[in-house]
């Protein structure tokens, strides 16, 4: 690990400042990331400021149909939080599924999106539940926001301060974790909406992305025979040590199954004319 200064900043205002006046300076949250690739000398940062304690960047809150939830926010808060388990329980198993006690108890959500890892469980639920990422001086839409692998629409000198998840109608998120890591090989996040129905995608391709064809079939009918011999191209999707390309399709698959399954047993189905 290079030498580095450490930074508690007072509030967000002085966060910002620092972090703009100098370059080399990073944010520190979880540190689940950042601090292992130190440890590998992957990273050098000048300074690190610790935002984690941060009030500005805390707190879970219903608002109206959305789930407001502070970027420092840690996956075990989220996954114990009253308002999450009452009106979004998906996004609750979300926080549930990732890594081990350890992890989960450090973790944050923002500090998920904000490095985007290929695997990361939280870009699923984010474009998935049609987020909107709001940092410390706009909106930007989970379309927006996620544009490929560890890369995303924020500046560099640019804070997530919330992140505002629409409610849907049942939702439920399930994935193949990864053996040793638990990250997953490939997750489906699927939100019923009424009117329209949104499925992400996460682990399978080079940064997440929803998944139209099995969309259209569930607006039609949100059940696990809508979308029963749906495939998706493993055109684009990783190939590695661990699974080819075809392999994460066929689990795409799988979880999309299971997802739905899960959601179903949520909320009667609707029923169409």
């Amino acid at each position: 690990m290079y030498p580095f200064t450490y930074h508690r900043p007072a509030d967000l205002a002085d966060a910002l400042a620092r972090l703009a006046a100098d370059p080399e300076a990073k944010l520190l949250a979880g540190g689940m990331t950042l601090i292992p690739s130190m440890k590998h000398r992957l990273s050098a940062p000048s300074q690190l400021l610790d935002i984690a304690g941060l009030p500005e960047l805390r707190g879970i809150a219903r608002s109206g149909s959305s789930l407001l939830v502070g970027a420092a926010t840690r996956y075990a808060e989220i996954a114990d939080d009253a308002a999450v388990t009452s009106s979004l329980p998906a996004l609750a198993e979300v926080a549930r599924s990732i890594g081990d006690p350890q992890v989960r108890t450090r973790g944050t959500v923002g500090g998920s999106i904000a490095n985007n890892d290929p695997a990361a469980d939280f870009p699923a639920a984010v474009l998935a539940l049609a987020a909107v990422i709001r940092t410390d001086r706009r909106e930007v839409t989970a379309e927006e926001y996620f544009q490929g692998m560890f890369t995303t629409a924020l500046a560099a000198d640019e804070i997530i301060c919330r992140i505002s998840f629409a409610i849907p109608k049942r939702a439920a998120y399930a994935k193949f974790h990864h053996p040793a890591s638990g990250y997953a090989m490939t997750g489906v996040f699927v939100a019923d909406f009424g009117e329209s129905v949104r499925v992400a995608v996460t682990g399978a391709a080079p940064v997440v992305f929803r998944w139209h064809e099995a969309e259209a079939a569930l607006t039609r009918a949100f059940d696990e025979a809508a979308v029963t011999g749906l495939s998706l191209s493993p055109q684009g999707l990783n190939a590695d040590m661990h699974a080819p390309a075809t392999y994460r399709a066929q689990l795409a698959a799988v979880m999309l199954q299971q997802a739905v399954a899960q959601a179903g047993r949520r909320a009667a189905p609707r029923v169409h004319p």
